[in-house]
């Protein structure tokens, strides 16, 4: 369906001018603002500079540049983040090789709550055309966000919960056309305020056809659409937030709504239905006497659900039902050390309910409390914490009733002690140099769906089996009992090395890392496939499908893959330099790499590539414009079952006109993407032989703030 949205974006301008509250903020920033911007990810107010781990926040104009319609798809050119890439909305974020329910992904500091962590096909419940800041914490960053975050920490900001007074009106509005899949995008974000009180409203639609392709969907098809059928989106939210803020005190709530209906890439006709309900909170007590200066206090409450639809039938159902709450205090200094001490507890109540449910309903509740302290010594800044975390899985054996050995299958709960801690140090050389060490020890307790799984999950294209099970042979005869052992937790030790540099003309970051996890869980593939319910080796398919043709069940001939648990090693760099040649001339170099092993021999699959990104940028009056070219390389680097991938290199380039008209700041631009119309297909998407990366595209823009 054809939209016009231009009579809604006039009217809204027009609004502006007579209403709008002047911002004084040039979007021409000066590009080592960044790295003094508060990372509000942490409960030490520090800045990027001051971090002894690698972090990267994406705000103002440079968050402008790399928006897209999905996390995945907008931190994907930034050091050390991947995209896991199925499709134009399931794209979530992979982190140094590391994804799932080891990537913590957080709404203002608290978990999304929604159905990404358990497979790649669930979209993230997070909104990026709203956002006005976006941090990636790489490395562990168990202390604050429990076990989940044993990867990293992508947290997404934005003005829901008022952190400030103001008077009048301000606000955004956004709107864009790309014609590679007719997408129409538009997002507004108003914020108002009077005396000690604050309001926020922002909404945003978003509607695509099925995107354009270079090349035939099927990597070993010669002919074919030119379309990627079952890539198109029809999305809508909104947020609506109040606040009282006084000089000592800030209390503040929020309520967000998001609907989502989007295809699933690969499986014609079966589509996602969407819908969530957040409600989230928080109290901070400030300027406090005595040796407790600060209290803070974050509440979410989160209702996800979203049905997996094959023509009129509703496949599977997931339901999550979420309570996240952290309490925290900052104290006095003592012998020098600052810090904060708290409690932190999440309340996860999930399901899927259908014929292709996967995961039994679970309910996981976990407390722990934190301690996190620093002290300046000289040109030094020591960072250290530690977490201790109690965690437990209660299972509804009622879902195991299926299994031919279902009188044998009975889970206790499931109790995990998690414990981690950290141990870092910034060097301030001089007011250029400065050199920072980090060292994590954590914990991770395996998910609900590591360990209960069981069936086919049509997202990843395998067949399930979780470590709670083993696979039993019996004279050639495969079946799935119930384990004698638990599955372990997953211990890393985490080493980094960052070097950053400032300077007048030129800038860079250079990190380093070495990872080793003990019994790291991944799914290993056991060359058998399910066949009419049974196991069956993939070569007795292969001529059973000779002989009587293609089965009609979905769930045929999948790969029977096992949760198992296997010491592991991933190692790698970041690097990234600016160079401003002269007041109008900027250059950009980018690099990274990680590479994942198994200490028993092979690779840990689904790693991405080694990457070299270089961008130039020309300001010259109101003009900015960039031209980018990022190479993926061939990643032949593959585990068992796994095929390579070939390298692929992108083309992209932009032109940004900057309008000051009075109380509004205009920006118009035009955006091209592949513009050699390359085919990319992502190595770590499960669909990367299916759903290669959209061609050609031209996108066009105007955002508006006031």
């Amino acid at each position: 369906m054809k939209s016009n949205y231009s009579p809604l974006v006039i009217a809204l301008l027009a609004a502006m001018s007579s209403t709008a509250y002047a911002d004084e903020k040039n979007p021409q920033k000066d590009e080592t603002d960044i790295e003094r911007v508060l990372i509000t990810a942490s409960p030490i107010k520090r800045t990027v500079l001051e971090s002894s781990t690698p972090v990267t926040i994406l705000s103002g104009e440079e968050l402008d540049q790399n928006q897209a319609a999905t996390l995945g798809d907008t931190l994907k050119s930034v050091p050390g983040v991947h995209s896991s890439y199925y499709g134009p909305v399931a794209s979530s974020p992979i982190i140094r090789g590391l994804d799932g329910p080891r990537i913590k992904v957080v709404q203002n500091g608290l978990g999304a709550s929604d159905a990404s962590r358990v497979g790649p096909d669930h979209q993230v419940s997070t909104e990026t055309s709203t956002a006005t800041q976006i941090e990636v914490l790489r490395g562990p960053a168990t202390l604050l966000y429990g076990s989940g975050a044993i990867g990293g920490v992508v947290n997404v900001v934005d003005n829901r919960l008022p952190t400030q007074r103001q008077e009048g009106v301000s606000g955004e509005v956004f709107a864009q056309y790309d014609n590679v899949a007719d997408a129409k995008t538009l997002s507004t974000d108003l914020n108002a305020g009077s005396g000690d009180f604050a309001f926020h409203i922002d909404g945003y639609t978003r509607k695509t056809d099925d995107y354009k392709i270079p090349v035939p969907a099927d990597i070993d098809e010669d002919g074919g659409s030119t379309t990627l059928t079952n890539s198109d989106i029809d999305a809508s939210g909104y947020n609506l937030g109040a606040g009282w803020i006084t000089d000592d005190m800030r209390v503040a709530f929020s309520y967000g709504h998001m609907d989502s209906d989007y295809g699933l890439p690969g499986e014609e006709g079966v589509f996602i239905k969407l819908n969530q309900d957040r409600y989230q909170g928080v109290v901070d007590w400030n300027n406090l006497d005595g040796f407790i200066q600060a209290v803070h206090w974050q509440n979410a409450y989160t209702d996800y659900e979203h049905s997996e639809i094959e023509g009129a039938e509703i496949g599977t159902t997931f339901k999550n039902e979420s309570i996240e709450s952290r309490l925290w205090a900052e104290h006095a200094p003592v012998y020098g050390w600052k810090g904060i001490v708290g409690l932190h507890y999440n309340h996860s109540d999930f399901e899927a309910i259908g014929e292709e449910a996967f995961t039994p309903p679970t309910k996981t509740d976990s407390i722990a409390a934190f301690l996190m302290e620093e002290k300046k010594v000289g040109s030094l800044l020591w960072q250290v914490g530690t977490r201790v975390e109690q965690s437990t899985h209660d299972v509804d054996n009622d879902f195991f009733t299926a299994l031919s050995s279902s009188n044998s299958v009975s889970f206790d709960d499931k109790d995990y002690d998690a414990v981690s801690g950290s141990a870092g140090v910034v060097w301030s050389i001089n007011d250029r140099h400065s050199l920072a060490f980090n060292y994590a020890y954590s914990q991770r307790a395996p998910s609900a769906s590591e360990i209960y799984a069981y069936g086919p999950h049509i997202g990843s294209g395998t067949y399930e089996v979780g470590g709670g099970f083993e696979l039993s042979n019996n004279a050639g005869q495969y079946s799935v009992v119930q384990s004698n052992e638990s599955m372990d937790k997953e211990v890393s030790n985490n080493l980094d090395l960052t070097y950053r540099y400032t300077g007048d003309t030129w800038n860079a970051n250079v990190s380093i890392f070495n990872n080793d996890i003990s019994d790291y869980v991944f799914e290993s593939f056991t060359d058998l496939v399910i066949s009419d319910g049974a196991f069956i080796s993939s070569a007795d398919y292969e001529n059973q499908v000779a002989v009587s043709g293609e089965p009609d069940d979905e769930a045929d001939g999948l790969p029977v893959v096992l949760f198992a648990q296997q010491d592991a090693r991933l190692y790698g760099y970041e690097a990234q330099v600016d160079w401003h040649l002269n007041d109008d001339w900027r250059l950009e170099v980018f690099t990274d790499y990680t590479r994942a092993k198994l200490d028993s021999g092979g690779n840990v699959p689904r790693i991405p590539p080694m990457r070299v990104g270089s961008s130039v940028h020309y300001e010259y009056g109101n003009w900015h414009t960039e031209v980018e070219v990022i190479r993926n390389a061939k990643q032949d680097k593959i585990a068992d079952n796994e095929t390579s991938t070939k390298g692929y290199t992108m083309l992209s380039a932009s032109a940004n006109y900057y309008l000051d008209l009075g109380d509004v700041d205009m920006t118009i631009y035009i955006k091209g993407d592949n513009l050699t119309d390359q085919e990319g297909r992502v190595h770590s998407s499960y669909l990367k032989d299916e759903a290669p990366l959209p061609g050609r595209s031209v996108s066009l823009g105007v955002r508006a703030r006031f």
